[in-house]
């Protein structure tokens, strides 16, 4: 199936950006559990400003990233799955603004203060895992991106190139629950960690899909 050439580029940069930022978080998140950033290690640890900065940067590129692989998707399908992808880009969207901010401020605004000590009056914005404003947020967004991963891949099912992902789209929405519950059962961290494997090859299939599309 052939699709222009904008399409076929903004899938490209977007699939790769996004295969790319999450294997590099997926790695940096293991190295934090590990205590290689400084932290006291595992999943409840807060961040040291390293470990803000190492952990986040590609979070933050892979919010961007990740919503322009769903545009890509709703320009590539036929007509008929148009909808539910342009659903999955909504979701995406929402996922990308919200973590996006958490991001932006944590490592513009908090690690320089964590760093030099001065915290008083930032409470509300610290990073703790489980035991703050912002995670809570981070949580909600990862949701919304693990969902509007399930319907991407909804939308790809069928797609002769697109639709190899699919099953790593539908496994990456499955961790929906576990992402949505972890304020209140933090265990399901261990479920919800199963993302680093699973969104990363949804990602990099996509991007081999879109290297394989005919611009026409």
């Amino acid at each position: 199936m052939a699709v222009s050439i904008q399409t076929r580029t903004l899938g490209l940069w977007g699939a790769g950006a996004s295969a790319l930022c999450s294997a590099a978080y997926t790695i940096a998140q293991l190295g934090e559990w590990l205590g290689w950033l400084g932290s006291a290690g595992g999943p409840g640890a807060q961040s040291t400003p390293l470990g803000i900065m190492v952990l986040l940067l590609p979070s933050l590129i892979l919010g961007p990233a990740w919503v322009a692989t769903l545009a890509a998707i709703a320009a590539a399908v036929p007509r008929g799955a148009k909808g539910v992808a342009l659903a999955a880009l909504a979701l995406g969207s929402m996922y990308a603004a919200l973590t996006g901010l958490v991001y932006f401020v944590q490592i513009t605004f908090v690690a320089p203060r964590l760093a030099g000590g001065a915290v008083t009056g930032i409470e509300l914005l610290l990073f703790v895992p489980y035991r703050s404003f912002l995670f809570a947020i981070d949580l909600y967004g990862y949701s919304l991106m693990c969902a509007s991963a399930a319907l991407a891949g909804w939308a790809v099912h069928g797609h002769a190139a697109l639709g190899r992902a699919r099953l790593w789209l539908w496994l990456t929405g499955l961790l929906t629950p576990a992402l949505a519950l972890q304020m209140t059962f933090p265990w399901l961290i261990w479920a919800g960690s199963l993302w680093g494997v699973s969104f990363p090859l949804a990602s990099l299939l996509l991007w081999r899909s879109f290297a394989e599309l005919k611009p026409g």
